[in-house]
């Protein structure tokens, strides 16, 4: 993906929290000889502090044959995005409808080279650290091999270990924007209040007062 400057991540720590709390993304790996890449939609636990991301999926599933054949992948994960209308976008003076419309959006992606996991001691402590991630209230029983509810079905699955060599982040909130323009669109956002709209604000809020 492009990135300009203004786009560009400001600190390693901003990708890196706001993935922590978006973790449903798609995973796209090279194809077998003769086929397309393969892109698979996936929830996944990113791990900072180890560099890497868990998930597993369904030993069915026809990802793996062209993971054997070639680990190195790219999660590819986007959320927080709107649709900003030209006039927002009109610069001071210039007649509105002369403004560009544009898209907001957070992005980040990481490439990764895929560890499978088969052991069921290691997919059982796998699961264990996602829904450690994904319910940390509690309320699910732990992964343990043969025993209930889910050690009879750590055979259906695969782990898979993403261990990230490199990471590329956007947030494309019109930081190249003059102050008034951007104060007029995180109006116009706070007044349309679509899906998105507000998430999309905050950050652009946030970034101008960086």
């Amino acid at each position: 993906m492009l990135i300009h400057p203004w786009d560009e991540a400001r600190e390693d720590a901003e990708w890196q929290q706001w993935l922590a709390v978006h973790d449903f993304g798609q995973l796209a790996v090279n194809g077998l000889s003769g086929e397309p890449p393969f892109v698979q939609t996936l929830h996944f636990a990113y791990d900072g502090e180890r560099g890497e991301v868990v998930t597993h999926l369904a030993r069915p599933n026809p990802i793996w044959g062209a993971l054997e054949a070639d680990p190195d992948v790219v999660l590819s994960v986007v959320d927080d995005y709107a649709y900003i209308p030209g006039p927002w976008q009109a610069e001071p003076g210039a007649p509105t409808e002369h403004g560009v419309p544009t898209s907001f959006y957070a992005a980040v992606q990481l490439r990764c080279r895929a560890h499978l996991v088969d052991d069921p001691a290691e997919k059982a402590a796998l699961l264990n650290r996602q829904i450690g991630h994904f319910q940390p209230e509690g309320g699910s029983a732990r992964v343990a091999v043969g025993e209930v509810p889910y050690g009879r079905m750590l055979s259906g699955i695969r782990g898979l270990r993403l261990e990230v060599t490199a990471a590329r982040a956007k947030f494309k909130y019109a930081d190249k924007r003059t102050e008034e323009v951007r104060d007029r669109i995180a109006g116009e956002l706070a007044v349309r209040r679509g899906p998105g709209d507000m998430a999309a604000r905050e950050h652009l809020l946030r970034r101008q007062r960086a």
